[in-house]
């Protein structure tokens, strides 16, 4: 038996010896931006007993040009979309993906943000090599109490646009690229004005989280190993794996813009900078 302890990153060997427990639920978020939610991929093959959580339904409201591509969803309909899963207030959720947990950290992000015991699998399902199975799960559903998302873990548009004068941190998750001229998928080139790119790819080596000593020196070297800092995307997910990162580095905690660049970027009021990416940084082609 593993003598290590639960979350907020979990290892192979863990999930391996703590598979059957009663309380555990291990929720498949496999998703890519070009693909979306990867539902067919869970069904070919998949960790045994694992649920599948569809990021664009399960762990968002529907997308606009005011809130972003994925907004987070109803206290009623997430708790819904929880209970469905087998999850109730109680159940230690793991949750995995094969994006290196950039995927997974926002399942982990809002579960944790209401005080829901939860994890991410380090490595996720390529690092996986226990039991697995192949088709639709059909988990036994629980009850899962709704509660309204914490003001203090995140952060809105009007809020973030009133401070720019330097007193926050802002840190941008996106990949280098997208950081600094955009992509087809962005609604303009650029970033929030400040804005420092840290992108979440950096946090991961060979699809596992580097070291909290790493870490930490990483967001040290950006300036962000402190308090007020806040962290945005493409769209409020990847963005998640900078706060699981500080988070098991033993930083500060960060607070979530939501709506990220898909919603900032959307509203031509606002301003933007385009300049080159900064140093420190590993490529991540995920939103």
């Amino acid at each position: 038996m593993s003598t290590e302890e639960f979350g907020p990153i979990v290892s192979v060997e863990w999930l391996t010896a703590h598979l059957d427990d009663p309380d555990l639920v291990v929720v498949d978020v496999r998703w890519s931006l070009d693909a979306g939610p990867k539902r067919a991929d869970f069904e070919r093959r998949h960790i045994a007993s694992a649920v599948f959580a569809d990021l664009d339904v399960d762990l968002s409201s529907p997308a606009s040009t005011d809130a972003g591509r994925h907004p987070l969803p109803a206290a009623a309909s997430f708790a819904d979309a929880m209970g469905r899963l087998g999850i109730s207030d109680t159940t230690k959720v793991v949750a995995y993906d094969d994006a290196g947990g950039l995927v997974a950290s926002r399942l982990w992000w809002m579960l944790d943000a209401l005080g829901r015991p939860a994890a991410v699998l380090d490595g996720g399902f390529p690092a996986w090599d226990g039991p697995t199975a192949d088709g639709p799960a059909s988990p036994a559903p629980a009850v899962f109490s709704p509660v309204e998302w914490p003001a203090d873990c995140i952060i809105t548009k009007q809020a973030l646009a009133e401070s720019l004068d330097g007193a926050l941190t802002i840190l941008d998750a996106r990949a280098p690229d997208r950081f600094a001229r955009g992509s087809a998928v962005d609604p303009r080139p650029g970033h929030v004005p400040g804005a420092r790119n840290a992108p979440a790819g950096a946090n991961v080596a060979d699809g596992r989280f580097r070291s909290d000593a790493e870490l930490a020196e990483h967001y040290g070297a950006l300036g962000a190993d402190g308090d007020n800092v806040v962290v945005y995307c493409g769209s409020g997910v990847t963005a998640c794996a900078d706060l699981l990162a500080r988070r098991t580095a033993g930083l500060p905690d960060a607070r979530l813009y939501v709506g990220s660049w898909s919603q900032w970027g959307a509203d031509e009021t606002l301003p933007a900078e385009t300049t080159p990416p900064t140093p420190n940084s590993r490529r991540s082609t995920l939103g």
